[in-house]
Parts: structure tokens; sequence; C-alpha cells
């Protein structure tokens, strides 16, 4: 993987693991993925008059509406597994089908072919994460967080291909997605508009920080998308479970610290060997 890749990825589970903290102290809150959505599009927006942007075709609005479906499925079923489990069992458990997943996809449907070291270190980024979650998983937990998981990896290629095959700007992807989310949940928070004040004070640093991170975090992949096959971004960005594995166990008091930071290591062997290869 290039330098500046692995660079912009590595900044990026720093974030992705920060604003998963935050969503997951606002697993209660009804209208979370609605309020960060519309907050999102307000503050990303302008940047469409300031980036280029390629010429709209037809292609490239299939492209926008499938990631923006992908998008609002995934923000609901996340926010529908941190009701259900802690972030130290849904965040490895999600990260972890994801990366899998993708990197199959990635060698089966984008032609990508990955190389031994590579294909090595995706398996132990992949083994990390699941050990991280081993003996954790909650029954009533395990197939909301594999479906979140199997959505990751569809998002993953869908916006692969997007940026990379119609070299769609990846502010626009991201865009669409908040968009979508806005439109289709703004229905619902209407006519519940009594309960928006009380959730917006109570949750309002949840809310900028997903607005802000999740966006930036995943800008900042797409980024690394293109300049770097999918196959080896996808697992990399698993780093953010050196981060997530201290929020949980000193955080949010979740303990195993010895064996999370031990699973921690497997992935950073991983995320090395994927570099390398």
């Amino acid at each position: 993987m290039p330098l500046p890749a692995l660079a912009l990825v590595l900044v990026a589970a720093c974030t992705h693991a920060a604003w998963n903290f935050m969503a997951k102290g606002a697993a209660a809150s009804r209208h979370f993925v609605w309020l960060y959505s519309v907050v999102a599009v307000v503050l990303w927006l302008p940047a469409l008059w300031i980036l280029p942007l390629p010429a709209f075709s037809p292609m490239v609005g299939v492209a926008l509406c499938g990631t923006a479906v992908l998008h609002l499925a995934y923000s609901l079923a996340l926010q529908a597994a941190y009701r259900a489990a802690d972030l130290s069992v849904v965040y490895p458990m999600v990260r972890g089908t994801g990366p899998l997943l993708s990197f199959i996809g990635a060698a089966v449907v984008l032609g990508e072919r990955p190389s031994a070291l590579s294909t090595a270190g995706a398996l132990a980024v992949v083994a990390g994460v699941f050990l991280l979650a081993g003996g954790r998983v909650a029954r009533s937990a395990l197939g909301v967080g594999l479906g979140t998981g199997a959505l990751v990896a569809a998002y993953t290629l869908w916006d692969g291909w997007a940026v990379k095959t119609l070299l769609v700007a990846p502010i626009l992807v991201d865009l669409s997605g908040n968009a979508l989310r806005v439109l289709a949940l703004g229905p619902r928070a209407l006519r519940e508009r009594h309960t928006l004040a009380p959730e917006l004070r109570t949750h309002w640093r949840a809310v900028l920080a997903v607005a802000v991170l999740g966006p930036l975090g995943y800008i900042l992949v797409l980024n690394a998308m293109q300049l770097a096959p999918v196959g080896q971004v996808a697992p990399a960005r698993e780093l953010s479970m050196l981060l997530a594995a201290w929020l949980g166990a000193r955080v949010l008091d979740e303990g195993q610290l010895g064996r999370r930071l031990a699973a921690s290591a497997v992935i950073v062997v991983g995320v090395v060997a994927l570099a390398l290869g």
C-alpha cells in the first residue's frame, strides 16, 4: 500500500473509533441518525462549490443512489446494534465481518489480485478483530452485528467502484448518504418533533462529533481507495481497533484489557503486512 494511502487510513481509523464511541453514548436516542445527518449536510454541502466535481452521468446517478441506500441501512443497523450490546462487542464484530467480505469481494467483484503477503495481512487483521470480541458476543446482538458488518462490506465495494471506476468525488459519495437519511427519516422526526429538542440538548456533542468525524473519516478512506486497492484499504481501516480496545476497557470500563491489547497487536502485524504487500 502506498505511504500516502496508509497515512489517510490511519487518520481515518482514529476518527472512526472516536465517532463510534460517541454514537454508542447516544444509542437510546430515537432520532440520533436524522439529527447528525442534518448537521452533516449543513456542514459539508458548501464543499460542493469548492471542490472540482466530475460530469454527471446516468451511471454516476446509479452509484450515488446505491451508496445512499446502503449507508442508510448501515446507519440504522449500527445504532440498533449499539442498543443491543456494548461497544467492545459490536465494534469488533462489525469491523471484523466487513473487511473479510470486502477483501473477498474486491478480488471476486473488482478483479483485484492480492499478493500472498496482503492476503496474510488481511487474515491477521480479521483474526485479531474477532479475538477482541471473543467470548463477549451476546446471542441477541449476533444477527444485527453480522448484518451490519455485511453492509460495511457492501458499501465499501460499491463506493470503491464509484470512486475508482466512475471517478465520483468522495465528498459527493458521503453527502448522498447523509441527504437520503435526512429525507427518509425526516417524516418520522417531524411527527415526533416534540422529542427533537430534548434529544439534541442531551446528545448535541455526539451529534456534532458524528456529523464532523464521520464524513471526514470516510472521505479520507475513499481518497485512499483512489491510491490503493480496496482489498488493502478496507482491512487496514481496522487499526481503529487499537483505540476502540482502549476506549472500551478504560473509558467504558468493559475490562479484559490484556486480551484486547494482545489481539490489537495481531491487527498491527496485519496492517504492516498489508502496507508491505
